[in-house]
């Protein structure tokens, strides 16, 4: 029944920021240009309101309105996968019944982040969100954020249960916990990395892909790093692997997504602004980051200059 989700579904599925104005509300203009310049530079899906896009500092309206503009700026161009999940159920439930409704083409559902549930109330908060729509579940993973791990023997069971469970969000830097998901799920389940320095080795134990926050700066090499593993060229996607490696890392030398923001505001991409609490990094490490920009060509030329 998902088998053409299953295939529609892989490579780099890009967790866009939402652009603010300097006095906090939504760039909503910045934010459908950001969609057409991801699309124009080979992004192979468009996920909004994931932890890149900081969903815990929008209201639920805010959410459900960046999800509209992104469906119908994407305009069927490329898949179109929003988080609709909360630390609150019953808002879970609302968002993703809202994204099916909208032409989602699946949606990412975070592990409940502060409540640290239980295995056992994890299943049934899942098992009840997927059993409320139709489009395709993807799991986000990210115990570094949320305080609890999905375990594979959970995951598991989730996705013989419930066949619109598809795949899962890794950012998990166990390499044996993501090993054992396509062991434990099938080899056909869509395993996607949500940790830059694991990109390429999810890759290559047959992965779907990756949901990067370094796709928001260089967006083509973030597709090309799956594009050139797909085509069998190995070689190059390691290349890749370790050419991004110094920007991944400066990338997460403070809380996603401020680095990302303070970087796409060099590029003159957004205003580099970010709802409290979260707030950009210090002087010292902007400083650091447009520094590595300006050795991967992506900062325009005035403000590399100034350097």
């Amino acid at each position: 029944m998902f088998e053409e989700a299953k295939q529609k579904l892989r490579g780099s599925i890009a967790p866009i920021v939402t652009p603010f104005h300097e006095d906090y509300s939504i760039d909503y203009a910045t934010f459908e240009n950001l969609i057409d310049w991801h699309i124009s530079s080979g992004t192979h899906a468009i996920s909004v309101t994931g932890t890149t896009g900081e969903p815990s500092s929008l209201t639920v309206e805010e959410r459900i309105r960046v999800m509209e503009t992104a469906v119908k700026k994407i305009n069927g161009r490329v898949p179109f996968v929003p988080g609709t999940g909360s630390t609150n159920h019953q808002e879970t439930l609302y968002l993703t019944k809202k994204a099916q409704e909208m032409g989602a083409d699946a949606a990412l559902v975070i592990v409940p982040y502060y409540n640290k549930p239980s295995q056992h109330a994890l299943y049934k908060h899942y098992k009840i969100v997927a059993d409320s729509v139709d489009i395709p579940i993807i799991v986000y993973n990210i115990p570094g954020r949320t305080a609890t791990n999905l375990h594979v023997d959970t995951l598991a069971r989730l996705h013989e249960d419930c066949p619109n469970i598809i795949g899962v969000k890794e950012s998990n830097k166990d390499f044996e916990h993501v090993n054992r998901v396509l062991l434990k799920c099938g080899r056909d389940f869509l395993l996607y990395s949500g940790i830059e320095l694991l990109c390429y080795p999810m890759l290559a134990i047959g992965g779907a892909g990756h949901i990067s926050a370094t796709a928001n700066v260089v967006p083509g090499k973030i597709a090309d790093l799956y594009n050139t593993w797909v085509a069998g060229d190995a070689q190059k996607a390691l290349d890749l692997h370790f050419e991004l490696m110094e920007l991944n890392d400066v990338l997460f030398k403070d809380t996603n997504p401020a680095p990302l923001k303070a970087a796409l505001g060099m590029m003159g991409k957004i205003k580099p602004v970010l709802r409290l609490p979260m707030d950009l990094p210090t002087a010292e490490l902007q400083n650091e980051i447009r520094d590595v920009l300006q050795q991967h060509v992506v900062l325009p030329d005035e403000i590399a200059a100034k350097r």
